[in-house]
């Protein structure tokens, strides 16, 4: 075979999964509209027609600014967060009237098709080598998404739409941890989908339209995955972007990780105006929120200290003349792998304090908490 041929059959293969994620993308499409056309005429809401228009609207746009002006970039930006915000509508504006129309079903087989052949495109792209790998943590299509969908939460009450937005940006570190192939991304991924499908939207009361959003979830969630098994970046090129910024960004992303944790203990301790089992829950949270509270401070001095060193790293690597020796290198004959090897264990202890100290506190009635 020439080069030719083998050049065209490439570009025949690589045209064929174009039209996969093409199919996948028209599918949705057709979904969304005939979902939001189903809502309409069930509930007479003229936001939801105004909705539906601009919803045509902007996917027209969108295909003008791709094919005349060739703004591929800004075309995609946009249908990616409008779809989002879609999908977020079609989640949360259901009822019990939609399950026996017929057009809903068409909707529901509609959006399942759409997930699987993203899911078939994903996988046959991978396992024919054309995916191309890239040192990101969270692609530009994935936050509009995800940004869109937090968006149509606004549409619930505040204390609904707040839950909302925080299972937004959880289910938006669970792609981060996939895409770093972290050791506990597997488990993290478990008891999202346990906790998503089971006590998150129990405890909001929304009945969620679920064919919707599986569909949602599935197609945000099924690349990052396949790439714990396909993605063959070695650590240092998938922390790339991390490592490469600037030390004050770097220290900056300790302040997001420290008031999370502040939330996360400070929801904890809401437990205590539960006071029917006063005699367990006041020793426990005590005794349980001290030892995290402990665990956590030493966690974020020595991550001050890794930065610390890993600025010491950057300037020697820096400092090269010739760049004879790699920053990883550098890192390893300074130390930073037996100091991670160390923190390892620490990690560990921090997570089991936060694991014990959240079922202690397990609330049945504050959805951002429990069930």
């Amino acid at each position: 075979m020439s080069g030719q041929e083998e050049l065209d059959k490439g570009v025949d293969m690589w045209s064929s999964f174009r039209c996969l994620g093409y199919l996948s993308s028209f599918n949705l499409l057709v979904a969304v509209c005939l979902g939001m056309y189903v809502r309409w005429e069930q509930t007479s809401e003229q936001i939801i027609l105004v909705m539906f228009i601009l919803g045509l609207f902007v996917s027209a746009f969108a295909c003008i600014l791709y094919y005349y002006f060739s703004m591929e970039s800004a075309s995609l930006s946009l249908f990616h967060l409008w779809f989002g915000f879609l999908q977020g509508l079609l989640c949360f504006l259901n009822g019990p009237s939609l399950e026996n129309d017929i057009k809903e079903q068409v909707t529901n087989y509609l959006l399942i098709s759409s997930v699987a052949i993203r899911t078939l495109w994903a996988v046959t792209e991978r396992l024919c080598s054309n995916a191309e790998y890239k040192p990101v943590v969270l692609t530009s299509s994935e936050f509009l998404e995800l940004m869109g969908f937090g968006v149509a939460s606004i549409s619930l009450v505040f204390h609904k739409s707040l839950a909302m937005i925080g299972l937004t940006c959880a289910l938006a570190a669970l792609i981060v941890d996939l895409r770093m192939k972290s050791p506990l991304a597997l488990p993290n991924l478990t008891c999202f989908a346990v906790i998503t499908a089971v006590p998150f939207f129990q405890a909001l009361k929304i009945q969620a339209n679920p064919f919707a959003l599986s569909c949602y979830l599935g197609r945000l969630i099924c690349e990052p995955l396949l790439d714990v098994y396909f993605n063959s970046l070695s650590a240092m090129e998938r922390w790339k972007k991390f490592i490469s910024a600037g030390r004050l960004w770097r220290r900056f992303s300790l302040v997001p990780l420290a008031l999370v944790e502040l939330v996360f203990f400070g929801l904890s301790a809401l437990k205590l105006v539960d006071l029917t089992v006063w005699y367990l829950v006041i020793p426990g949270f005590c005794v349980f929120g001290l030892l995290w509270i402990l665990s956590h401070m030493v966690f974020l001095v020595t991550l001050w200290c890794f930065h610390t060193k890993l600025n010491e790293c950057q300037k020697t690597w820096a400092s090269q003349r010739l760049q004879t020796l790699s920053l990883d290198r550098i890192m390893a004959s300074r130390g930073m792998r037996h100091f991670c090897l160390i923190s390892e264990r620490l990690v560990l202890f921090c997570l089991m304090t936060t694991v014990i100290l959240g079922a202690v506190s397990w609330q049945v009635k504050f959805h951002l908490f429990g069930k």
